[in-house]
C-alpha cells in the first residue's frame, strides 16, 4: 500500500470542492486553494487542465491512488467492452477499501484503507489486508471481531451525511453483500465526477 503524501484535505481546498462531502472540510469556509498563493489562482482552465482536474479529482476520491495503479485500472476499463468512462467507476467501486467505506465501516476511504491493511476484513469469512483487491458480485464483506468495537468503526456507522449505496446491501451491522457493479449515476458523489474527461485525457 503506498502512502499519502499530502494532507487530504488539501485536496478539497486544491480542487475548490468538498470532494467527500464531510462537513468539517475547510473547503466549506475557504474556496480558494491551499498556500500563499492560493487565492490568486483564478482564470480560464484549458481542455487539457479540466481534463487532468477531473482526473485528478477522482483519483483524489478513491483514496489518492497512485498514479500507476490508477492509470492501470484505466487500461483495465478501456479493454473492457462498453463505455470507458462507466467501466472506469465499476473498476473503481469493486475497490475492496471502497466497499468497506460505502459499508459505513470506516467515516473515510482513508480510515477504510487503514482497516484492511490491519487485517480487520473479511472477504467470504477470509481475512484479507489488500485494500486494492477487487470485489465480485455476491462477495460477502465482514468486519473482524476486533474491529466491531472500534470506536472508529461505531463513528462510521452513525454518520448523518452518507448512505449505504443499493449496490452494497447490508447484513446487520457487521456485514455486506456486493450485489452489482454501479454506473455512474448511482454511486453516490457528494460532488460532479466527469470521467468522460478522464478518457480524453489518456486519449491524447
Amino acid at each position: 500500500m503506498s502512502k499519502r503524501k499530502s494532507a487530504k484535505y488539501k485536496l478539497d481546498r486544491r480542487m475548490g470542492e468538498n470532494i467527500w462531502g464531510r462537513p468539517n472540510s475547510p473547503v466549506n469556509k475557504r474556496s480558494y486553494g491551499p498556500g500563499q498563493h492560493g487565492q490568486r489562482r483564478k482564470g480560464k482552465m484549458s481542455d487539457f487542465g479540466l481534463q487532468l482536474r477531473a482526473k485528478q479529482k477522482l483519483k483524489g476520491y478513491y483514496g489518492d491512488v497512485t498514479e500507476k495503479q490508477f492509470k492501470r485500472t484505466y487500461q483495465e476499463a478501456a479493454r473492457i467492452k462498453g463505455d470507458t468512462g462507466q467501466n472506469l467507476i465499476g473498476l473503481l467501486e469493486q475497490r475492496l477499501d471502497m466497499v468497506v467505506y460505502r459499508a459505513k465501516f470506516a467515516p473515510t476511504i482513508f480510515a477504510a484503507r487503514q482497516l484492511v491493511s490491519h487485517g480487520h476484513i473479511t472477504v467470504n469469512g477470509t481475512k484479507c489486508n489488500i485494500a486494492s483487491r477487487r470485489v465480485v458480485v455476491g462477495d460477502v464483506i465482514g468486519l473482524g471481531a476486533k474491529a466491531k468495537d472500534m470506536a472508529l468503526v461505531i463513528e462510521a456507522q452513525s454518520l448523518p451525511e452518507r448512505e449505504i449505496p443499493d449496490y452494497v446491501a447490508p447484513d446487520g451491522t457487521d456485514k455486506v453483500t456486493f450485489t452489482r457493479v454501479p454506473k455512474l449515476d448511482e454511486v453516490p458523489y457528494p460532488v460532479t465526477m466527469e470521467p468522460n474527461l478522464i478518457v480524453e485525457f489518456y486519449s491524447r
